[in-house]
């Protein structure tokens, strides 16, 4: 299929920035939701041509091709795309670390349960529903039918 050079290189500079790509297996679709410009089909043929040169990974799924860019993908994309080495796509940049939070062994811990005798939630720690059942407790084989 003749896909425009300007729609190559859309679809190609957003894979190369993003570095996965959604494509709906729906080839009468007029536009791709994401990538400007460039029909569904044109997209489609595009991610089948890299799969096949081994540039991409595909897994299907409900309908969707989901495209991952492969290591060998990023150097080709790159030279396309005459892109410095400085310039990585955004599922292989580091990210964020978390931020700092309250400090977990500062003792305050559950505050929405601070009752019963071991500090957590009354039910579990004081054993609060064992009047009903009694003390052998519990159903099934063996779970305290008859006392003898």
């Amino acid at each position: 299929m003749f896909i425009p050079k300007a729609n190559r290189i859309a679809v190609f500079s957003y894979l190369f920035k993003e570095g996965v790509c959604v494509v709906k297996k729906d080839s009468v679709s007029p536009t791709h939701p994401q990538i400007e410009g460039c029909t569904n089909l044109e997209v489609m043929c595009l991610m089948k041509s890299l799969n096949s040169k081994g540039y991409i990974r595909i897994t299907f799924n409900w309908m969707y091709n989901y495209c991952y860019l492969t290591a060998e993908g990023i150097d080709y994309l790159r030279t396309y795309l005459a892109l410095p080495e400085s310039i990585v796509p955004n599922t292989h940049k580091k990210a964020a670390g978390r931020p700092e939070g309250r400090d977990r062994e500062s003792g305050d811990g559950d505050r929405k349960y601070s009752g019963g005798e071991g500090g957590g939630r009354p039910a579990f720690r004081s054993g609060g529903d064992r009047e009903y059942r009694g003390a052998r407790g519990g159903f099934g084989r063996g779970g305290g039918g008859q006392d003898e």
